[in-house]
């Protein structure tokens, strides 16, 4: 069975001068992205003007959910579509899709925009056999955003390194059903990068692990019958209703409508619970590490960037390349920084930006790159795997295989089936996946 056919079954200026001169052959060229619809990414079509103005190349975009936004680039890339000149993928897609030849090769750009300056752990993750083929808008981790004023009323003080169990109990002593204030926020969502991302990693901080060396599946072991039943627990003492359909967008929603009491999620989101023209609570926002169980020396953070790749066979390879330039470039984040202030610019992509000193006042500057720094891809979990990964295993089967375990874990939330069946099926989804395809 081919890569192909296993991932179908699963289903401003830094860069431009070469550009410049070539305006006039630009007038006519016009260039199609498919992106997420996060926030930054939203931020980044407001400027794109300015991009045509001195490129003459002109943009279209086409902005989707994040489920949807993987099925269609997936779809698009392994059955040479056609659709997009620019992708917007992560670190599972691009080496894998890379290794078949699908991407362009980003080994040739200019020398103004410094690809050395990109961040080592980004780099790494956007890279096959030493080339980068997909270039981060921005990166992250994970960690806790949570309400320093609740907290205070509860009389806790949130520490340097909290475990769950500690989150557990603020989590109960902040939720007010009377207020409409959940104590803690996470993703429910079914999606392997939506609540399977997130699950993945709280499952590597109680010790867990998807598949052991042999690539056997292991959701019948002890360590995750512990983890989803401390999850549903909880997010039943203390989460929103229909948490089982929450993802990133939704419980960023809650939260900056003064709703959550605490949310574990991406590092990217501090800056829209910190930004007081659209948070409620902006002004008493704080930050921790991703929690750990008591005696497990494993966070649970994630690594990840969005970042933008060139489908090989399209027609605006030079055009696009151009845009990945200005969109990804230092310039940019000095663009956004000079509109919108600093703690806005995209984080977690370059070096740069953390020795910056206009960046150092951003409080949440400092978490982010530690929570970077502590994702380790290469040694995910407390017991060995064959892969390399946090939130995901970077093989060709993972995403339909994991997209299904968590349909199976979104049932158990919302209250369609147990903990214990939703186990016993994500084992057997898993058994069956990986059989099939030769592990």
């Amino acid at each position: 069975m081919t890569t192909t056919q296993r991932l179908l079954g699963t289903v401003a200026g830094i860069g431009l001068a070469s550009g410049m001169a070539a305006t006039a052959m630009a007038q006519d060229t016009t260039i199609t992205i498919a992106t997420v619809n996060n926030g930054d990414m939203v931020r980044m079509q407001g400027y794109t003007d300015q991009f045509t103005e001195e490129t003459g190349i002109g943009v279209e975009w086409v902005t989707l959910e994040e489920n949807v936004l993987r099925q269609r680039v997936t779809t698009d890339i392994t059955t040479g579509g056609g659709q997009f000149d620019i992708m917007t993928i992560g670190m599972y897609e691009a080496p894998i899709w890379a290794a078949n030849d699908w991407l362009v090769p980003l080994d040739d750009l200019s020398d103004d925009y410094n690809a050395e300056d990109i961040l080592p752990a980004m780099r790494a993750g956007l890279s096959y056999n030493g080339t980068l083929y997909a270039a981060p808008f921005y990166g992250e981790s994970s960690m806790i955003m949570y309400r320093t004023d609740l907290m205070e009323e509860a009389g806790l003080e949130m520490p340097e390194e909290p475990t769950w169990q500690f989150i557990r109990e603020a989590a109960a002593a902040m939720t007010d059903r009377d207020a409409d204030i959940n104590g803690i926020c996470l993703r429910g969502k079914a999606g392997w990068g939506e609540g399977g991302a997130f699950i993945m990693t709280m499952a590597n901080s109680f010790g867990a692990r998807p598949v052991n060396e042999d690539w056997e599946p292991q959701l019948d072991s002890e360590a995750w019958a512990e983890t989803l039943t401390f999850f549903t627990e909880m997010m039943a003492e203390s989460g929103p209703a229909g948490y089982a359909t929450n993802g990133f967008n939704e419980n960023l929603s809650l939260f900056q409508q003064g709703k959550c009491g605490m949310w574990i999620d991406a590092t990217v989101a501090a800056s829209f619970v910190t930004n007081p023209e659209e948070s409620e609570v902006a002004d008493s926002v704080g930050f921790a590490l991703a929690p750990s169980a008591e005696g497990v020396d494993k966070k649970a953070n994630w690594l990840w960037a969005w970042a933008l790749a060139i489908p090989a066979g399209t027609e605006q390879a030079d055009a696009a390349k151009q845009f990945i330039e200005w969109s990804t470039s230092t310039d940019y984040i000095e663009l956004v920084a000079e509109n919108e202030g600093w703690a806005n610019v995209p984080p977690g992509a370059r070096t740069s930006l953390y020795e910056n000193e206009n960046y150092a006042d951003v409080p949440f500057a400092d978490l982010t790159l530690a929570s970077i720094d502590a994702a380790d891809p290469t040694n995910p979990t407390v017991d060995p795997v064959p892969y390399t990964g946090v939130q995901f295993a970077a093989i060709p089967e993972w995403a339909g295989m994991w997209g299904q375990v968590s349909q199976e874990f979104s049932a158990a939330y919302a209250g369609q089936q147990s903990v214990e069946e939703a186990l016993e099926q994500g084992q057997a989804i898993m058994t069956d996946a990986l059989e099939a395809a030769g592990y």
